[in-house]
């Protein structure tokens, strides 16, 4: 029974193996048929990709359209904290109450901010008519619309109190210590408490993030200021009203900008002289975001004369009729030209451009020039002597099969990220963006660059310089000519001889690996060394692993010389001790006057600064000697007295009272206090573990209640979303993978391309890591890059390997090497040359994508020239059957050889034979 079950799973195997090969088959020749009627119909295949390049750009001009709403693109789609926004805003108006819910960054609505610091470490303190100078001339602002002047005064959020303009607590403050400077008195007189203060009307201020760079007095009990480096002032404007209102708003914070540059530059009065003076308006991190793109135009125009060049330069031989220098550039071409029609299409479906979607043509360009160099190189390996139609027809078969696989795969991985399982606006259009450049560089690689292949094998068969495109003299008028000519005009024959040698291996790159690389790198002294090196190289790897760092700062992908970024390190440094003001909002009625609920809510707000009706509440109820143990007395005392008082007025926006029409009593049934952590200059990381540990408080504590601050939204689940892109892309190429093991010739070339992109990614997230790049929307989409980018390049590697039937090992990788190395370095060298220039441009956007696909080609041509070389030489899969067979013709050949000599040796001894018996017969011959 053994036996048999052995029986029949070998059938079952070899009848698999059959299938496999048989779909393989099929696609080359499906491929094959491709190819022939490409080269047999050129024109219409070079004419189609060159009339929708001209519909589809054109579009891109008179479509174009930036995508203004920061928020949208950045902030993760579906989040908690955009629910407790509208939850906030229905109880209160986000509008009403933003200066008070501070945030560094992400302030809603339209506003305009300045940080004054005092020049050469001086006490701002002392510089109180400077500021109140400034305050004045951004008051006195004015912007005409039409035909009328606008100020502040008219745009300004009003109180609900007094309808006067919201200002800062910090200019009441300055105004005093001015008063006080000016009664001849110094500014110590003026007491300010940080970070709470009290004010001249006898209200608590929180000043926290308005007074920065703060040491205070030796001696005093309550944190008395004694000197501070900077201060922060924040003019509020109205966004909820009509159309005409923000076009103005707008106009004014262009006017703002305006003023600050007027006081940062040589040109400043002497009155404000020693303040340095730096601003921030709500359109400040969309302008500087957007910056990336617009400063980014030329180095992108130089990188494309680059790649050109070096793929001019990498196609080229010493072989006039041989050497396909255009090939390479009408190759760039090829794909710069599928680039602009993928973007008119994507500007036809109502696409923004924003500047995460710089990387597209580079990334698109990194996998259509392997698909162009794969097919040069294809055309390389076919038979000469063949027509250049069956030739192109064979160049597709060997190529396309492979192509088809990796730009499949590519479409897969960028789709997955495109899906709804992503919830980064900005990962979701840039991976909808490259599955739609995918698939028109595909359709051009076959149809233009096809057929421009034709033409070129038409003009070799004909026997045409491949650079001069005239006919190429003989052999007998070439010996007549000079050395120059001679070198300028040959043709790959050996003159001498009138031999012509194997001319395409005359490359040069194919010349180094074939006699020089291929030898070395299978030596056997050199291997010990690569597999320390692979060990060095998974070390560092996963060291940079372990440490992985969250990178939702906005600041990461703005252009790192703008205002916004001089700004947000400013206010780092200065304005980060207390930040940002956590708005804590109770929306159900609670029994406020219960002692139980008392002590309830201050645990739940221990270890914060609170400015909170309550405690002031509770506060005034012990000065006036008061009890309110009751509902009755404490909303009494709290309607009746307590808001009423001047210094507690301000109180009245923080809590929702209603009446029952059936008792005419009043019920609390909404009302908020602001907490405040205290921080460090690792505020964000402090600011998103502080969220995460009160989440679960908001949906499991009695007391129902939500802390919302606008800087929550772009910070909730903000690790989660920007992972999960690259995880659905990863499982979505390990299912396929594994699932076509049994599609493929040989399941080991599977099973070899996944644990070689397994360790290409873990290789660039760890050494990523370790040269500072974050975890932010860029770095995620260049590793999603990485998976396609080494499947592009080990693929065909790896397969050429599994399915060559050479003696050794050793002897397959250098068949492997020698057949798709080429391409493999003229590739990745025009890739890491096209990236050269973003180093240039000054944003941090295009430093991380510069860093990460340095890191991908460089990792990835590590392992197909080093680690892939030395390793397939130790490990599965043998090539002993191939070595068995071989041996076994071989034997086979031996004794058909010895059976015709013994048939040889019969056919002598009967002549022989036949000689003796007829003497007469050879007399009479």
């Amino acid at each position: 029974m053994c036996f048999i079950g052995g029986d029949g799973a070998s059938a079952s195997w070899i009848l698999w193996r059959m299938l496999r090969q048989v779909i393989h088959r099929g696609l080359k020749a499906s491929f094959y048929w491709l190819g022939l009627f490409v080269s047999r119909h050129p024109v219409f295949f070079l004419t189609v990709p060159a009339v929708l390049t001209i519909i589809f750009g054109s579009t891109v001009l008179s479509r174009f359209k930036p995508e203004t709403d920061l928020e949208i693109l950045v902030a993760p789609t579906h989040s908690l904290a955009k629910i407790e926004r509208s939850l906030a805003n229905s109880l209160f108006p986000v509008d009403q109450s933003k200066h008070k819910l501070y945030s560094d960054l992400h302030t809603p609505g339209r506003y305009g901010r300045l940080i004054l610091l005092a020049k050469s470490g001086g006490n701002i303190l002392e510089l109180a008519d400077q500021v109140l100078q400034v305050h004045k001339r951004v008051l006195d602002l004015r912007v005409n619309y039409k035909g009328f002047n606008y100020t502040f005064a008219h745009l300004c959020v009003l109180s609900h109190r007094d309808k006067r303009c919201l200002l800062d607590d910090i200019i009441t403050i300055f105004e005093d210590i001015r008063l006080a400077v000016l009664s001849n008195t110094t500014f110590h007189k003026v007491p300010v408490s940080y970070p709470n203060t009290t004010l001249k009307d006898g209200r608590v201020a929180f000043i926290g993030h308005q007074l920065g760079g703060v040491s205070f007095s030796s001696n005093s009990r309550d944190q008395q200021v004694k000197f501070a480096r900077a201060v922060q002032i924040t003019y509020y404007l109205r966004n909820h009203g009509p159309v005409v209102q923000d076009a103005i708003a707008e106009r004014w914070e262009n006017e703002f900008c305006a003023l600050v540059s007027r006081l940062s530059t040589s040109e400043a009065p002497h009155a404000t002289d020693q303040l340095h003076v730096q601003s921030l308006t709500s359109f400040s991190l969309w302008r500087d975001f957007h910056q990336t793109g617009v400063l980014a135009k030329g180095e992108v125009l130089v990188s494309l004369v680059l790649v050109l060049l070096a793929a001019t330069i990498s196609s080229s031989m010493r072989d006039c009729l041989r050497g396909k220098p255009f090939l390479g550039l009408l190759g760039v071409l090829t794909i710069c030209i599928a680039n602009v029609t993928a973007a008119g299409i994507f500007f036809i479906s109502d696409g923004k451009f924003n500047s995460t979607l710089l990387g597209v043509p580079f990334f698109a360009m990194g996998h259509g020039t392997k698909g162009v160099f794969e097919l040069l190189a294809g055309w390389r390996r076919t038979r000469e002597n063949l027509p250049f139609k069956e030739r192109v027809a064979d160049a597709f078969a060997d190529v396309m099969v492979c192509y088809t696989m990796t730009s499949s795969l590519y479409i897969i991985t960028f789709g997955m990220g495109a899906s709804p399982f992503t919830n980064i606006e900005s990962v979701k259009i840039f991976c909808q963006s490259m599955c739609v450049a995918i698939l028109v560089n595909y359709f051009y690689v076959f149809s233009f660059y096809g057929s421009c292949l034709v033409f070129a094998g038409q003009l070799e068969q004909n026997r045409y310089h491949s650079v001069f495109c005239c006919k190429i003299p003989s052999v007998e008028y070439l010996d007549r000519q000079p050395t120059w000519f001679k070198t300028m005009m040959s043709d790959g024959h050996d003159l001498s001889t009138h031999h012509d040698s194997v001319p395409y291996q005359n490359h040069f790159i194919q010349h180094f690996l074939r006699e020089h690389y291929t030898e070395w790198i299978t030596n056997t002294y050199v291997k010990p060394f690569v597999v320390i090196l692979y060990l060095i190289y998974a070390s560092f790897s996963f060291m940079g692993c372990l440490q992985i760092s969250d990178g939702s700062n906005i600041v990461n992908l703005l252009a790192s010389n703008s205002p916004s970024v001089s700004y947000a390190l400013t206010q780092q440094k200065y304005f980060s001790n207390y930040s940002p003001v956590i708005g804590f909002y109770i929306y159900e009625p609670i029994e406020y006057w219960n002692s139980t609920v008392q002590e309830h809510l201050k645990t739940l707000s221990h270890g914060f600064n609170k400015i909170s009706w309550m405690d002031n509440f509770y506060h005034y109820l012990r000065v006036v000697n008061v009890s309110a143990s009751t509902k009755n007395d404490f909303i009494t005392i709290l309607k009746g007295s307590f808001l009423r008082s001047p210094e507690y007025q301000h109180f009245t926006e923080d809590i929702i009272f209603s009446k029952n029409r059936e008792s005419d009593e009043y019920d609390i049934i909404a009302s908020r206090m602001y907490l405040v952590a205290r921080t460090t200059e690792k505020k964000r990381e402090e600011v998103v573990e502080l969220l995460e540990k009160l989440r679960p408080l908001m949906l499991i504590n009695s007391i129902k209640f939500i802390a919302f601050n606008p800087t929550f939204v772009f910070m909730d689940r903000y690790s989660s979303s920007v992972i999960s892109p690259i995880l659905t892309s990863g499982f979505s190429v390990l299912t396929i993978l594994i699932l076509t093991f049994f599609l493929v010739i040989n399941p080991l070339g599977n099973f070899w391309l996944i644990l070689t992109v397994t360790s290409v990614e873990l290789g660039v997230l760890g050494l990523m890591t370790l040269w500072n790049v974050g975890m932010d929307s860029i770095s995620i989409l260049c590793l999603i890059y990485t998976l396609n980018f080494a499947m592009d390049h080990c693929a065909p590697h790896l397969y050429t390997f599994v399915l060559a039937t050479e003696h050794t090992r050793t002897q397959c990788i250098k068949l492997a090497l020698e057949e798709h190395g080429a391409a493999i370095l003229q590739n990745a060298s025009c890739f890491v040359i096209g990236m050269m220039p973003l180093v240039f441009v000054p944003s941090n956007l295009t430093y991380t994508l510069f860093k990460c696909s340095l890191l991908t080609a460089g990792c990835t041509v590590l392992h197909c020239f080093v680690i892939l070389p030395v390793f397939l030489t130790f490990f599965p899969p043998s090539k002993k059957r191939h070595k068995k067979k071989k041996r076994a013709k071989r034997k086979e050949r031996e004794r058909e050889r010895e059976r015709e000599r013994e048939r040889e040796r019969e056919r002598e001894e009967i002549e022989c034979i036949e000689v003796r018996e007829n003497p007469d017969h050879v007399t009479n011959v």
